[in-house]
């Protein structure tokens, strides 16, 4: 495929966020190269002060707020945001610390096309407090996943996976910062897995064309 072709065939693609969008910054510089399958087109937040909004805008990233606070339901906050998604032709979406739960109806707009990355090896540690409860449980092995967004929560087909392991001496903190660094190298891989149309959803399971069976993604840094 020629250059002009790649970039004629870019996802476009929005970043959702609620704080300071670390793994938005992962996404918006993955993208900046032109071989990329997804182009960042416009990071939304449901708060006007999020961090992230400034560091997109510094990126040249359009940026746009729907305050939660301003609507009166959560149906009218999403059409809200439905209305900026169409506005900036947007294809994909990313959530990346984006704290508000979509309703169903939101959900299946999006269908296929709304991924997410959860600080835990899903499906354990659903939810919030992962670290906390990955260390409290004993685990060997904590991580994160990239999935697709379902209406039930943390709950949909999983893309990609990436593990660290978990030290004896471990509080939540280092650890959340172990997996972290691990998040910013897995939600690029997963964004480009989707826009490139070689991860399907097969029923409960992704498929990924190509595909080989390989070792968990562990920074050997961190062993």
């Amino acid at each position: 495929m020629t250059l002009q072709a790649t970039l004629a065939a870019r996802r476009r693609t929005a970043v959702l966020v609620s704080g300071r969008g670390s793994n938005m910054a992962a996404l918006i510089e993955a993208a900046r190269d032109p071989a990329y399958p997804a182009e960042i087109v416009l990071v939304l937040s449901n708060r006007p002060d999020a961090g992230g909004l400034e560091r997109a805008a510094a990126a040249g990233i359009a940026t746009a707020v729907v305050d939660h606070k301003a609507h009166p339901s959560r149906e009218s906050f999403e059409d809200a945001m439905q209305a900026a998604l169409e506005a900036h032709v947007v294809e994909l979406v990313c959530l990346a610390g984006f704290m508000r739960i979509l309703t169903a109806g939101f959900i299946a707009r999006w269908e296929d096309r709304l991924i997410n990355i959860h600080p835990s090896l899903l499906p354990a540690f659903r939810g919030l407090h992962t670290h906390e409860r990955a260390l409290a449980e004993g685990v060997r092995l904590h991580g994160c996943t990239v999935h697709f967004v379902v209406p039930e929560l943390d709950a949909g087909p999983i893309i990609a996976q990436g593990a660290v392991p978990v030290f004896d001496d471990d509080s939540a903190d280092v650890l959340g910062a172990r997996v972290l660094q691990v998040e910013h190298a897995l939600y690029p891989l997963g964004l480009a897995l989707v826009a490139s149309g070689r991860a399907r959803r097969d029923g409960l399971r992704v498929r990924v064309d190509g595909a080989k069976p390989q070792a968990p993604l562990i920074s050997p840094l961190l062993v």
